[in-house]
């Protein structure tokens, strides 16, 4: 079968990767991800991916004398942690990477610069975006959204530890209904939780669709590659 995508960015979050107790990085999470971008990457696919931290710091965890700028920095910092744990993961199987940072930390990343990133996926560099935009009140799925518009990406993969898109929590809810696509305006008028609302609203005036999959389903990342049926499709 045909790679259906030829360029990609893959939206991990840090519970993708994190332990139990959300405050560290489980190894085995970690080379599993990472073993799913090496096969992809020999392929020859294009990849980016934008990491969360979600296994290190939320706003929610901010103390009440913390404004919520400073809150939104520290998470950003905490996804340079996430970003420097895939690539020395990603270059042990023999992957060249790149770390590019929007938040300007030279010693241990790039500066985020549109043709930089272009040139290290025409090598066929994996590259690796930290610190989300750059700017508090911004999510990382904003971030995903973005530098899949800039980077003019076929789509954006959203791996997730839940097999697609549903009507309702179906953890909590019995009888929620699983979308096999569904439309940009639906995500945002039902309010589906899948990406914030401005993430899904740069991709709905873009035409970027969005694969939201299961991360931990069998080589979850290559049969979206490939077009096969799974998990929900954004679109229109």
């Amino acid at each position: 079968m045909d790679i259906k995508y030829k360029r990609i960015v893959i939206k991990l979050s840090g519970e993708a990767i994190g332990k139990e107790n959300g405050r560290e990085i489980d190894s085995k999470k970690l080379e599993k991800v990472v073993n799913q971008l090496v096969d992809i990457s020999n392929m020859g696919v294009e990849i980016a991916v934008v990491i969360g931290a979600g296994n290190f710091w939320r706003g929610h965890y901010g103390l009440e004398y913390m404004q919520r700028t400073t809150s939104d920095y520290m998470g950003m910092l905490a996804t340079a942690l996430n970003a420097l744990a895939l690539q020395d993961m990603i270059e042990s199987k023999g992957i060249f990477t790149r770390v590019m940072s929007a938040i300007e930390m030279r010693e241990i990343a790039e500066p985020y610069i549109l043709r930089k990133a272009l040139k290290h996926l025409r090598k066929k560099r994996i590259v690796i975006f930290a610190c989300g935009t750059g700017n508090p009140y911004f999510t990382t799925d904003s971030a995903a959204a973005l530098r899949a518009i800039e980077l003019e990406a076929d789509a954006i993969f959203l791996a997730k530890n839940i097999d697609g898109v549903y009507n309702k929590d179906p953890k909590t809810n019995s009888d929620a209904i699983k979308y096999d696509e569904v439309t940009y305006m639906q995500v945002i008028s039902e309010k589906l939780k899948v990406m914030d609302a401005t993430a899904v609203t740069l991709c709905m005036e873009n035409k970027t669709p969005i694969l939201v999959f299961d991360l931990n389903e069998y080589n979850s990342i290559e049969k979206a590659l490939m077009g096969e049926k799974i998990g929900t499709k954004i679109e229109r």
